[in-house]
């Protein structure tokens, strides 16, 4: 379902700030410390009798922290602080997503720069361009707001942000993302999205939240910027 060269050609063309999802595009972010095992850490940092309430059932440590903001408001700062350092303890243990740096630097060539707009936690998203050594390539990190998961999107508050840093126009930005959420969130902030299907069904699903194209491969997109 990948969209035609000529046509990912054109809508690239005048883009030239690329806001760019973290977990998905750039790295899977809990394949070596499965997401699973964060959400039950998280769950027994903050268990006790003042803690939180056993029974959630989440097995997913960022809907954990909405499900924490929703039924104990009071544990959210010490629980996203906790998240925090399990995600810069997981992205240790990450695996790049393939042509993602080959991305990074076709969007660098192309006098492009990029932002990363992700739910993850900032302190997260810079460890890991520091281990890969790719400062030069990104223009800066948007994570969510800690101590307030309704950052996270689908708000489009984390592209808000970045447009307003780097002094764009959604006209010149495209958000780059792998999840219904991402349509959602720059929907919201008047950007247009391209869809990375990297796992069955997503492509369906991204092209009917409103992606205008979508990709199975980052290479796809490192080979698409026009001259």
């Amino acid at each position: 379902m990948n969209t035609d060269p000529e046509e990912l050609a054109s809508i690239l063309a005048p883009v030239r700030h690329v806001l760019l999802d973290f977990d998905g595009p750039v790295c899977s972010v809990f394949a070596g410390f499965p997401a699973a095992d964060v959400a039950r850490r998280l769950a027994d940092l903050l268990a006790g009798p003042d803690g939180l309430p056993p029974g959630h059932g989440l097995m997913d440590p960022l809907a954990m922290l909405r499900h924490i903001a929703d039924v104990r408001p009071d544990l959210v700062p010490m629980a996203d602080d906790a998240l925090a350092r399990l995600e810069v303890e997981a992205v240790a243990q990450a695996r790049p997503t393939e042509g993602s740096v080959e991305f990074l630097e076709a969007c660098a060539a192309s006098d492009r720069q990029v932002w990363l707009v992700s739910n993850n936690a900032t302190a997260a998203m810079d460890r890991y361009i520091e281990t890969y050594q790719l400062k030069a390539l990104v223009a800066g990190c948007f994570g969510r707001v800690p101590g307030r998961p309704k950052s996270m999107k689908p708000s489009p508050e984390l592209l808000l942000a970045a447009m307003r840093v780097a002094h764009a126009e959604p006209a010149e930005c495209i958000f780059i993302g792998d999840a219904i959420r991402d349509v959602q969130a720059a929907k919201a902030a008047g950007v247009l999205t391209i869809g990375y299907a990297n796992k069955p069904g997503k492509a369906e699903a991204l092209a009917e939240a409103g992606a205008v194209s979508i990709v199975t491969l980052m290479k796809t997109l490192a080979e698409s910027w026009p001259a």
